[in-house]
């Protein structure tokens, strides 16, 4: 009986000591979902990526446009030599001295196969898919940023879950002690409130550690150092209406829009690669002037001009079949980025079904749990009172109090479920709702 006394007594001062023990410290920085959104989207490798892409893709097409444009290069030279040198405007010899020269070129691709014209309708294509990429990672990182964002706020009321367990079972184990000391209870009812109490603080300390890992990984995505708590500032949204999205999704869905600019880009190769079957004209230009004598910058007008204007043919008729190797090349890339944008449309629909189910599942179960917590709160205080007075049993009050924590922890749950399905929704779309 002693060692019940003990037991019971360890029991008592537990609450105490479980206070002294949690070093879960409130993180200094706290964040609004909209504020997480922004910071990740800054420093996520994967949107950096994505914007370099993008930047890539658009100097392709600036490259693409000046394929049409004439090359120009320009070049001077200064040299001295200890051998006797001619003078080029004569035949007199002269001393060793210095020697000038600069030259002026100038060249034009007048005919190229519609090479350029190909490789121009394939870097537009690019940048389109790569713009059509950036806004599909954008909403990538905002998706992944809610999820964090959420899971520290689900953490959070876990925790507060968890603690009002601990309150309860605190309170039944004290009612127990009161009722063994009175002779109303057996010591079976306070062992099994201790046992209840132990597993409540069990699962506080478990919750508190999943909390500190959640805000943790926030504080990681959005690029601190520290620990980072989400802050709510608005209420559950209501349930969208999605009556329209499968008609207006799949012409502007992000992942629909990049799969179809890949498939431009590889139908533009392969006019490209027609273009080694057609012969290639060129013109150029080349004025060069040398003189001994110090040259009149910028144009060396003291010296003599010697200027030629050429115009190039050439066709290759047979180069050992890599002109079909190259042509099959990419018929086959256009086929598969064709199938796989056909794919992506499919996919898209097949998610859109998915999520709007997730979507409608999560609402009604966020329903649902809010009623049994309701009616598992009263059931607790009708077991509570039962038990107080004699009338039930500590197995029945156990059992209640069991019945309204898995509600809560169901609740929390539900909505964190329709917040994601929400999210992961607004991420196929491509746009919020």
């Amino acid at each position: 009986m002693r060692g019940l006394h003990l037991l019971l007594a360890c029991a008592c001062v537990a609450p105490a000591a479980a206070q002294e023990m949690d070093t879960t410290a409130v993180p200094t920085l706290q964040v609004t979902l909209d504020e997480a959104i922004r910071r990740a989207l800054d420093v996520q490798p994967a949107m950096v990526q994505a914007r370099g892409d993008q930047r890539n893709a658009g100097a392709g097409a600036r490259s693409a446009w000046g394929a049409f444009l004439p090359t120009f290069s320009t070049g001077a030279s200064a040299s001295r030599s200890n051998q006797p040198r001619f003078d080029p405007n004569s035949t007199t010899q002269l001393p060793p001295g210095y020697s000038y020269s600069g030259s002026l070129s100038a060249s034009l691709e007048l005919f190229d196969g519609f090479r350029r014209l190909a490789s121009l309708r394939a870097s537009s294509a690019t940048a389109d898919a790569a713009g059509a990429g950036a806004a599909n990672q954008r909403l990538q990182v905002r998706l992944q940023t809610m999820q964090a964002f959420y899971d520290g706020l689900a953490r959070e009321d876990l925790v507060r879950v968890r603690e009002a367990q601990v309150q309860r079972a605190q309170k039944q184990l004290d009612i127990s002690v009161q009722k063994l000391h009175a002779g109303t209870a057996t010591r079976s009812d306070s062992l099994r409130s201790v046992v209840d109490f132990g597993n409540a603080r069990l699962a506080l300390v478990q919750a508190r550690g999943d909390l500190a890992t959640a805000q943790a990984n926030l504080g990681r995505l959005i690029g601190m150092d520290a620990p980072v708590r989400a802050s709510s500032d608005t209420a559950l949204p209501a349930l969208p209406d999605t009556a329209e999205l499968r008609g207006t999704l799949i012409q502007t869905a992000p992942q629909v829009i990049q799969a179809d600019a890949q498939a431009r880009a590889a139908r533009a190769q392969v006019w490209s690669s027609r273009a080694q079957y057609w012969p290639s004209v060129t013109v150029s230009y080349n004025n060069s002037r040398t003189g001994s004598s110090s040259p009149n910058l910028p144009l060396f007008n003291n010296y003599r001009e010697t200027f030629s204007w050429r115009f190039g043919f050439s066709w290759t008729l047979f180069n050992g079949f890599q002109r079909e190797q190259s042509q099959v090349s990419a018929s086959v890339s256009r086929d598969v980025a064709e199938a796989r944008s056909a794919d992506t449309r499919r996919l898209v629909n097949a998610q859109l079904t998915q999520q709007l189910v997730a979507l409608g599942t999560s609402f009604t179960q966020i329903e649902i749990a809010t009623e049994n917590v309701a009616a598992a709160t009263e059931d607790v205080r009708v077991q509570q009172e039962r038990y107080r007075v004699g009338a039930g049993t500590i197995l029945d009050l156990l059992t209640s109090q069991a019945s309204l924590t898995q509600a809560q922890t169901d609740l929390v749950q539900a909505r964190f479920n329709y917040l994601i399905a929400r999210a992961q929704l607004e991420a196929l779309v491509g746009r919020s709702l």
